[in-house]
């Protein structure tokens, strides 16, 4: 690819607004306000011999705990190596911090990387292959035990270039006591008409059904569930303005016309959407399983029942997986790779995939841990962290074409200007969205 395309390919990347595929606030300072630690960390790391490499992580509260406690144990389980974790904001923030370094020479070794994002940053040249890596290591590594719906996004034009880490799909929450309250069935709903029914009977309580952002990871579910797709087969032109993904946005105009569901704008309407259910305002909200743990806190500390379920069917269920998988940047020296692959495998090992799915929710990757008997044993204890795993087959890989994340903001801006302005129809809103799409796919 021309460097003019991809130098293009990259901003659109980095200006777009990437689905909340996980949780935790961002309250952190970035890696450079924390230099002095991590400065005295790598030097007492080299003073002993060690090699010491870079990883820089997104997200904080108890993902940032989860990432932190497995980077200790990771140091602390051999002496060849120090790890050195950075954590670097959001999704946006991470992406465009290792961008800028990879462009000055100074990449961290190993980062996070939101799925939608291994396309662009693979066909850049960013990242190092890791097929050889995997042939190499096959027995130890075990690739097949990975789980087969969260490899899609791993793999770029057939080859390697992430091991899946922190992973996940969207789920529907549910205050069950409100239902209860409300006279409705807390098995439910199943289905979107079943999710309207319920909403009708909550709004005569007083309550209101959902409030869901238009967040294009939601979207792309319901597209799925619909039947449809977002693109073309070979990704060169938009396919979410056919009636399969129409569909989704007349649903979601109807139930806002009616007072049955809300849809918030801007920057804090996910935000908006989890205090109104942390509230007890709405009975349901869309979330990623990586906020599980944190959910039934919330539940907890208010005083209400929580249940998860799978995302309610059109046609049939579907989701997207979301999250991040482990990378290794290209430009390190040979042995900071060597060095960043033993991180990779430690990280993403049965025991540690156990470990993380336990701490924050987000999904074990390997079949091997959802088998295992702790898991099963956590399982009944806690059911709400099952539906995500059971849900995985009828997940898809999200999109990775580079121009994707701009036809992402491009689709979302469309959805909210159909719900919001009573003069446009959805069918209308998503042809000119994919208008504009095609013109960045064909390039």
């Amino acid at each position: 690819m021309a460097r003019k395309t991809m130098t293009a390919a990259m901003s659109i990347l980095l200006s777009a607004a990437l689905a909340a595929c996980g949780t935790g606030g961002d309250n952190k300072g970035t890696a450079e306000a924390e230099g002095g630690s991590n400065a005295a960390a790598a030097g007492s790391a080299a003073s002993e011999g060690k090699i010491t490499i870079r990883y820089w992580y997104a997200f904080g509260d108890k993902i940032e705990e989860a990432k932190q406690h497995l980077v200790k144990e990771f140091n602390a389980s051999q002496d060849r190596i120090e790890v050195v974790a950075e954590h670097q904001g959001n999704y946006d923030d991470l992406h465009a911090k290792v961008q800028a370094a990879f462009a000055a020479g100074h990449a961290p070794a190993v980062t996070d990387l939101e799925i939608a994002s291994t396309g662009v940053f693979a066909r850049s040249g960013m990242l190092e292959e890791l097929t050889a890596y995997a042939d190499r290591d096959k027995d130890q590594l075990q690739l097949d035990d990975f789980n087969p719906g969260l490899m899609g996004n791993a793999y770029v034009d057939g080859k390697l270039y992430g091991l899946p880490f922190m992973r996940s799909t969207p789920i529907l929450y549910k205050n069950v006591t409100m239902l209860k309250d409300a006279g409705l069935d807390p098995q439910g709903p199943k289905t979107w008409d079943e999710l309207e029914q319920y909403a009708r009977v909550l709004k005569e309580k007083g309550k209101n059904g959902m409030t869901v952002p238009a967040d294009i990871w939601f979207y792309e579910a319901l597209v799925a569930q619909s039947g449809g797709r977002m693109l073309s087969e070979d990704g060169k032109k938009a396919a979410f303005n056919s009636p399969e993904g129409v569909a989704p946005v007349e649903f979601w105009k109807k139930l806002v016309a009616e007072g049955l569901i809300k849809i918030p704008v801007g920057d804090e309407a996910g935000a908006t959407a989890d205090k109104d259910w942390a509230n007890q305002l709405s009975a349901f909200k869309f979330g990623s399983t990586a906020g599980v743990t944190g959910s039934l806190e919330i539940a907890k500390g208010n005083g209400f029942e929580l249940e998860t379920a799978f995302m309610p069917a059109n046609k049939s269920y579907g989701v997207p997986t979301g999250g991040c998988q482990l990378v290794i940047t290209s430009k390190s020296s040979g042995e900071e790779k060597e060095a960043a692959w033993e991180f990779l495998k430690w990280m993403t090992s049965k025991e540690n995939t156990i470990y993380q799915h336990k701490h924050v929710g987000y999904l074990p990757t390997r079949v091997s841990a959802v088998q295992s008997e702790e898991l099963q044993t956590h399982f009944k204890e806690y059911p709400q962290f099952k539906v995500a795993v059971d849900q995985l087959q009828y997940a898809r890989p999200r999109p990775m074409e580079n121009g994707y994340p701009e036809v992402a903001r491009i689709v979302r801006t469309a959805i909210e200007k159909a719900i919001l302005d009573p003069k446009t129809t959805p069918q209308a809103a998503m042809d000119d969205a994919a208008k504009k799409a095609d013109k960045l796919l064909s390039k």
